[in-house]
């Protein structure tokens, strides 16, 4: 039995080094970890359980079976994180260079078919190759068999992938079926074809930096929902997010023990909107001063800045905030801003999170860009999202509510369920200048009229007490309140249920 034993342990050691010192040692001269290294960060100490530790991939053309690799370029199983169940595979670049064979995508559809049927979140580490060449079709077959399953597991479990190093092809398909895609700076990129590619189809001379970096997708393309430093700062900030989500969408969002007191009144709430209409004002401020300890987990914070997203808890629960920021375009949705809010809100939605809206926006951003670059069906997106959401929704409107963006951004409309307005909200078809400007024509010769006409505008509309007379605001209360009123308002829809209408699915316009 001893030298059975000690086989068994000689073969685990074969199957942990992968590709050899030589090449672990180029992985960490790049500021790279490995995959095993990168499980170990992520998940508790001594929590992680391995499979299929010794499969080797089975094709013999073009010499590759005088190569095989326990393994087979990945590395997955399942543990924890904060004690709560993971399912996780990470690319281990030194086998063939992470790339995909058949029996390494069957090795990722194991962990991805025991996440649905166990109701655990998948985790992906990508630093890969893309397909294995030498496997030809089947390699293509196994890339579309994750890809299946990432269709399959959308809204059943959450999926998130880090980027970790240069991947292409498939292995950028599949993380952007997923619902967060993360990435490391200056030692990731993702991009579907390379730059080499680039160059000989298109004659344009691009760095994979240029093509697919960090900056490219967390800044323009709106690929990836954020990056980080290192690998060590993305893995611990993965379980960090980790924490926010809850495991399946049966489940409800996950509950950690707080001392931040539901009461906690913030006076200086009272004074945040300047008396200035026009003067913007940092509407995360808000969201810091209500979420439980200040902790709020930005999602894509270096897109579309004038509306913010991202996950904080109230009264330890786990909850989504969106919110206008008056700091970059006065607060206005364009086609980034309504795409990125609508993404976050059906994920939400998808597991039950609930989702606080802090609504200032002057409206849509007009322009012959934003027109030909369809505003209507992106803005349709975040309308259709909010309205389809049947998860916990409460909306703080804090100061401008204009036009149809007073529609889109979670009104009673759209089914919100508890909709309050601060003593400084304005909820108007427009502002007044325009307004008047379009009542009153004939007056516009007159300075003394304009200034009446203003004014008698500002009077009548630009305050919440209209909307309030018409039951669409709940409330209108006292921003040093806001707090105790959000928690209060959550803790009423703790039990909510909406029936449903029979369908298939809907038909969101994409």
């Amino acid at each position: 039995m001893k030298h059975i034993l000690q086989e068994l342990e000689a073969r685990r050691a074969r199957a942990r080094i992968g590709g050899g010192p030589a090449r672990i040692e180029a992985q960490h001269a790049k500021g790279k970890l490995t995959a095993r290294e990168r499980i170990e960060l992520l998940l508790d100490a001594n929590s992680f359980e391995e499979f299929d530790m010794f499969v080797e991939h089975r094709n013999t053309d073009f010499g590759a079976d005088k190569n095989r690799i326990p393994g087979d370029g990945v590395v997955t199983g399942w543990g924890t994180i904060n004690g709560r169940m993971v399912y996780v595979f990470a690319k281990d670049f030194t086998v063939f260079g992470g790339s995909l064979s058949e029996t390494h995508a069957q090795k990722i559809c194991k962990v991805q078919d025991m996440a649905m049927q166990n109701g655990a979140p998948v985790i992906g580490l990508f630093d890969a190759g893309g397909a294995r060449i030498q496997e030809g079709v089947a390699s293509l077959a196994g890339y579309g068999e994750v890809f299946k399953r990432n269709v399959l597991a959308s809204g059943v479990v959450p999926q998130i992938s880090v980027i970790m190093g240069p991947c292409a092809g498939g292995d950028v398909y599949s993380p952007a079926m997923t619902d967060f895609i993360f990435m490391v700076r200056d030692t990731s990129y993702m991009f579907i074809t390379g730059p080499d590619v680039v160059k000989t189809v298109t004659h344009e001379d691009v760095t994979p930096e240029e093509l697919g970096g960090a900056k490219v997708h967390t800044h323009k393309s709106s690929v990836a929902d954020g990056s980080f430093e290192n690998d060590v700062i993305a893995l611990e900030e993965i379980r960090r997010l980790y924490d926010f989500l809850p495991l399946n969408n049966r489940e409800k969002p996950p509950s950690w023990p707080t001392e931040d007191d539901p009461h906690r009144v913030e006076m200086s709430l009272d004074t945040l909107v300047p008396e200035n209409p026009n003067k913007p004002y940092d509407m995360k401020e808000l969201i810091l001063k209500v979420a439980d300890e200040g902790d709020f987990y930005e999602i894509q914070e270096s897109y579309a800045k004038n509306i913010i997203t991202g996950f904080g808890r109230i009264e330890g629960r786990s909850v989504g905030f969106v919110a206008n920021q008056p700091m970059v375009l006065a607060g206005v949705l364009d086609n980034d801003a309504s795409r990125k809010a609508a993404r976050f809100v059906r994920f939400c939605d998808c597991f039950n999170i609930p989702i606080v809206t802090f609504v200032d926006v002057p409206g849509f951003l007009p322009g012959l860009s934003q027109e030909h670059n369809g505003i209507i069906k992106h803005g349709a997106k975040l309308l259709f999202a909010y309205t389809e959401a049947t998860c916990p929704k409460v909306t703080v409107i804090t100061r401008k509510a204009y036009g149809g963006a007073y529609d889109v951004m979670a009104s009673k409309h759209m089914r919100a369920d508890f909709n309050y307005a601060w003593p400084t909200a304005q909820i108007a078809v427009m502002g007044a200048k325009g307004a008047v400007e379009i009542i009153f024509r004939s007056d516009m010769k007159d300075p003394d009229a304009i200034a009446e006409r203003t004014k008698e505008y500002e009077d009548r509309f630009l305050n919440p007490f209209v909307a309030a007379g018409r039951g669409y605001i709940d409330d209108v209360i006292r921003p040093h309140s806001t707090r105790w009123r959000i928690a209060r308002a959550l803790r009423a829809l703790q039990n909510k249920q909406v029936p449903q209408i029979w369908k298939k699915h809907d038909n969101i316009p994409l």
